[in-house]
């Protein structure tokens, strides 16, 4: 979905009632509303042109005639669609060779002489022009996946731009991965949707191809976990793949396209140990390639464990890098040997993921054309990109992005929080450091995390589609584009403000307990008047949802709870839960206590209703076991009960005492002056970090600053002389050498200088994680009341300013920066 859409739900189809030269109307009274397609076209191309038909249809009430023929006849007019080569577009009165002729998933879309063309440069192309029609007229690409059902209408107007619309792919690869699908996909598949497999089938797999194209994808890297069978063990996947034209790749853990946890016997095979047996690991790859060469895949290369794991074998970090370069030759020699390609011309993908990338630090060769797969945190922050020397490798690069996570130091696999802002900075920092090859998206079950993966793919589709500016703009084209527009303002804020809300901290995380190894749940870290703010924060958007929803008509009313109702009040209510049992705990009136204790409880059996509703009643049933409000049954998904059994600890109690002197917050976007260097300038981010207006330095390509370095000012007052602590909050993104640092200077004395990367999985980079911030502290002496300057300095691109606070050095602890 496009920015285009934010200004535009004017439909587009061609029609007999001609309003201007680019404006046309189809309804129950046109006669020139035939497709026509070549009679050899691909079957995925017929299928895609019968489903827009089909749409049509549904929203007029009146039959659309699809044509098979290779011949244009001027007289009859309608939608002719194709590739610019088969015969029937060859035909028409304007050649598309030059637009389309050895270009990538392009299309055209274009009016002439009452027609409309539909023109790709190849299958994919031509169906993904198709689609854009179909979303240009009103139809979601969640039409299935979300019951955004199509809206019946009298008439469709068509809008076209006077030259017509011309797009082709940023990046070359687009998809996801289907991850710890344990408690969502896999068992409404297996007890759903499919339960003649029993499993993610090909049922199952059609739905999410035709999906996948919807958005303008072409690839996934199948589900994996024990839980599922392998992709390529269950009949009927691979061919449907091939059906719908979608490449297949596998994960980090997943080499030569073999899913371990399902297909490696260790009776049979032995240990997965290269050093010990590398044999029979190799005819183990063997087999799979042979099965496969004439596929459209990508090659996950090197080696890890069986599953999320380091490789196997006691050595040492030299020795490994060693055996994992030889791994590589050996299965590059296999490829040359067993697919018809020149290996250059072989889709490799070398994914640097956990220790892996420790050993590429370390000095480990990849052959350039291989394509480097970078990959983030698993939260969302991009842990290496390409440097100069590595942007000019053939292979190129990509990335590899959690929006869903299992592991530490704690999962996010019930809703979907991911930030739009964080995923529009990190990818375009990406695209803008040669990240153009391919982009995967780690979207654990598809739902409920609909907007952030169709966000992430309208990214990689067109990088230039969103700015810094516009990300709100793209929730609000979706809003009016699923709910129509009286209400997608309203819906577009409540989505905004739930992000930035669990942006602050995921509802995953508000019992402060954490994962590998497991902890307890604990009271939160916001303060007493922090944890009212947040609660009536929740209580103000789960009123305005309610509002919104009566508005909402009859055929989208499950789309609005699955996309909106059941997330914004998932989260509200894991916030009330652990919130009230907060303020419980810290109660002293016996009465008070025991209510906030009730309506914590009540919050918890709220949620188990609301999940029970999405499972068993909405859309008929059609979703009976696709949400789990408790993954992996971890401590936060139950009642805390700290609040009855625990006595209050006396630093709570000191906590609640207030400051003397009232803290000074800013966000960092009310800076006073900003000074850029070498081609670089100051930007603000709209819809990033706490503040919703993140500082960074554009544009994001990595360059580090030696002398002159950019800065930024701010300005503020001071009552009284004394000793403060001045505490700068930035984004815990990371660079290359792990050297991003900033330098603070206040009234122009003394530069202190402080580093900001945290490595590896060290305590620190896991708070970080799980606030959404990297916190810079220092005392500082300010002996003079008034005016004050502060100026803040970084080294480098990448480094992202969201908020300052200057307090009283002992103060009471304080958890968000409101002004």
């Amino acid at each position: 979905m496009k920015e285009y859409i934010a200004c535009i739900i004017l439909f587009l189809l061609v029609s007999c009632q001609k309003i201007d030269t680019n404006n046309f109307v189809i309804n129950n009274k046109s006669s020139n509303t035939n497709f026509y397609i070549h009679k050899d076209s691909d079957e995925l191309v017929k299928w895609a042109a019968n489903d827009l038909a089909q749409d049509i249809e549904r929203i007029l009430g009146r039959k659309i005639s699809i044509n098979y023929t290779d011949k244009y006849q001027p007289e009859k007019k309608g939608i002719y669609i194709g590739q610019f080569n088969d015969k029937l577009i060859e035909e028409l009165p304007h050649s598309y060779n030059t637009q389309l002729k050895n270009k990538w998933e392009k299309f055209v879309i274009k009016y002439h002489q009452d027609n409309l063309f539909i023109v790709g440069s190849d299958i994919r192309g031509t169906v993904y022009g198709i689609f854009d029609v179909a979303e240009r007229i009103g139809i979601s690409p969640w039409k299935w996946w979300a019951d955004v059902h199509p809206k019946k209408k009298e008439s469709i107007v068509l809008n076209l731009p006077q030259n017509g619309i011309e797009d082709s792919p940023s990046v070359q690869y687009r998809g996801i991965f289907l991850n710890d699908e344990d408690w969502g996909l896999q068992p409404w598949a297996a007890k759903t949707f499919e339960k003649q497999t029993g499993d993610i089938g090909p049922k199952t797999y059609e739905k999410i191809f035709q999906l996948l194209l919807r958005l303008k994808a072409n690839t996934i890297w199948p589900a994996m976990h024990p839980s599922t069978k392998a992709f390529y063990s269950i009949p009927g996947n691979r061919a449907m793949a091939e059906k719908y034209h979608i490449s297949i790749g596998t994960s980090h853990a997943e080499p030569m396209l073999r899913n371990n946890v399902d297909e490696w016997n260790k009776v049979e095979y032995g240990e997965f140990n290269y050093f010990t047996n590398s044999e029979k690991i190799k005819e183990y790859w063997q087999e799979r390639i042979s099965e496969t060469k004439n596929g459209d895949n990508h090659i996950s290369m090197g080696m890890r464990g069986i599953h999320d794991s380091g490789m196997e074998g006691n050595a040492t970090q030299e020795e490994k890098v060693e055996m994992l370069e030889n791994i590589i030759l050996d299965q590059r020699d296999m490829l040359s040997k067993t697919i018809n390609k020149p290996i250059e011309n072989i889709s490799q993908v070398f994914t640097l993921y956990k220790e892996v990338l420790d050993l590429y630090n370390d000095g480990l060769k990849v052959p350039e054309d291989i394509t480097l797969m970078w990959t983030d945190d698993n939260y969302g922050y991009i842990r290496r990109l390409s440097n100069d020397e590595e942007q000019q490798r053939k292979g190129g690069s990509g990335v590899y992005y959690h929006l869903s996570y299992w592991g530490r130091p704690h999962d996010y696999l019930w809703l979907s929080t991911t930030q739009p802002g964080l995923i529009w900075y990190e990818m375009s920092r990406a695209y803008q450091n040669g990240a153009k090859k391919i982009w995967i998206a780690n979207v654990g079950d598809i739902k409920p995390g609909e907007y952030a993966m169709e966000f992430f793919l309208d990214l990689a589709w067109d990088v230039n589609s969103i700015n810094e500016s516009t990300i709100k703009k793209h929730l609000v084209g979706w809003s009016i584009r699923e709910f129509g527009e009286e209400k997608a303002e309203e819906i577009a804020d409540v989505l905004e403000e739930y992000y930035r809300l669990a942006f602050l901290r995921k509802p995953e995380y508000m019992g402060w307990s954490k994962t590998e190894p497991q902890t307890p749940t604990r009271i939160t870290e916001f303060n007493q008047e922090e944890s009212k703010r947040r609660i009536d924060a929740y209580l103000q958007l789960v009123e305005k949802v309610d509002a919104i929803k009566p508005t909402i008509s009859k055929e989208r009313s499950d789309a609005y709870f699955q996309l909106v109702e059941y997330p914004i009040k998932g989260a509200a209510l894991m916030n009330y839960k652990f919130l009230y049992a907060q303020q419980s705990f810290l109660n002293t009136d016996i009465a008070e206590k025991e209510s906030l204790a009730n309506q914590s409880q009540k919050a918890y059996d709220d949620i188990v209703t609301l999940t029970a509703h999405y499972n068993q009643n909405i859309s008929d049933g059609k979703w009976q076991n696709i949400i789990s409000m408790k993954p992996r049954n971890l401590p936060a998904f139950e009642m805390p009960s700290y609040h009855l059994t625990d006595p209050l600890p006396i630093e709570e109690e000191q906590r609640k005492q207030p400051n003397p002197i009232a803290p000074i917050f800013l966000q960092a976007s009310e800076y006073s002056k900003a000074y850029g260097t070498e081609g670089y300038q100051w930007k603000i981010i709209d819809g990033l970090g706490y503040s919703n207006s993140s500082l960074t330095l554009f544009p994001f390509r990595n360059r580090t600053f030696h002398t002159e370095k950019p800065y930024v000012e701010y300005t503020f007052d001071i009552e009284k002389a004394g000793t403060y602590q001045l505490e700068i909050r930035s984004l815990p993104s990371h660079s290359n050498n792990f050297d991003h640092k900033i330098w603070v200077e206040l009234n122009d004395k003394e530069i202190k200088e402080f580093p900001l990367n945290t490595k590896g999985r060290s305590d620190q980079w896991k708070e970080n994680v799980l606030r959404n911030f990297a916190a810079v502290t220092c005392s500082m002496i300010i002996d003079k009341t008034g005016k004050q300057t502060l100026r803040i300095f970084i080294n480098q691109p990448g480094i992202v300013l969201d908020q300052i606070a200057i307090s009283l050095e002992n103060s009471q602890k304080y958890y968000e920066i409101v002004n």
